[in-house]
């Protein structure tokens, strides 16, 4: 009897999954941002220049600038959402954000969670900073240093596992770059074009990027996976600001030097 009373549950389990999973097949959010008339986009706070906090509490930098102009290409307003590494990717899963664009690596298990968009819009390495004081020239020399990361970010393992630092890994930058400059930690892992644009202020004139390059990898912006019509709109744009030199622009404007991606991207497309 109970065996009999089970099945047509089961059934009706089986096809609730069915309709639920072409309702997800079938969204698109593109209709959703118009109707909402609102594109809400994950954006570093915290990650100068490429997305960061000003003096009157805006966030600024070239994605919140290329976030613009995605809402103007799609007629709405934009809303940024400030994301750390180790949430972005939950963000853009459970809908919290639209399109995320922060700096985030891209990844194959990454892109078995979200849909990466081709071709990258960036690219980046891994170095560190440190005060020129303690003389750091190879990674090997971080064997059993205290060094500060950042949740989520991909190098922290490596950093730990190959070349033996003791890796402190913070929710954000600004934690571990007070941890840094307190002496908590005696280098801060990171991407290096980050670095660079901090080695140029006046705070770190004491601190140098000293270490070659490691890891060089591309950045994906993100939607969500099933957002076919979103992703080929978003590969076109990506392509556009290549071929334009948009990219090239936002670096000068910035005050990145040009990066080899940036240049190859807009040889290849321009």
């Amino acid at each position: 009897m109970l065996k009999n009373t089970l099945k047509p549950l089961a059934g009706l389990a089986a096809l609730a999954t069915v309709m639920l999973a072409s309702t997800v097949a079938s969204a698109d959010v593109l209709d959703d941002v118009k109707e909402r008339g609102v594109l809400k986009v994950g954006v570093k706070a915290d990650y100068k220049p490429y997305g960061f906090l000003d003096e009157s509490g805006n966030v600024v930098g070239i994605e919140p600038e290329l976030a613009q102009e995605v809402a103007a290409k799609l007629g709405v307003d934009v809303e940024f959402v400030p994301v750390v590494s180790s949430n972005r990717m939950e963000f853009l899963e459970q809908g919290k954000i639209d399109l995320m664009i922060a700096t985030m690596t891209d990844k194959p298990d990454r892109r078995k969670k979200v849909y990466i968009v081709d071709p990258n819009y960036y690219s980046s390495g891994t170095n560190i900073l440190s005060l020129k004081s303690n003389g750091f020239k190879e990674w090997t020399d971080l064997d059993g240093i205290p060094v500060c990361g950042i949740q989520g970010a991909f190098y922290n393992k490596r950093t730990k596992a190959k070349y033996g630092a003791e890796i402190i890994a913070f929710k954000g930058t600004a934690e571990a770059l007070s941890a840094l400059q307190a002496g908590n930690c005696a280098a801060y892992v990171y991407d290096d074009s980050a670095i660079v644009a901090l080695t140029a202020e006046p705070e770190w004139a004491d601190y140098e990027m000293p270490l070659p390059t490691i890891d060089d990898a591309p950045w994906g912006l993100a939607v969500q996976l099933g957002e076919d019509a979103f992703y080929k709109l978003m590969s076109d744009m990506v392509i556009e600001w290549h071929k334009s030199g948009r990219i090239l622009e936002l670096e000068m404007k910035w005050g990145v030097t040009n990066t080899p991606f940036a240049k190859a991207m807009y040889d290849k497309y321009k």
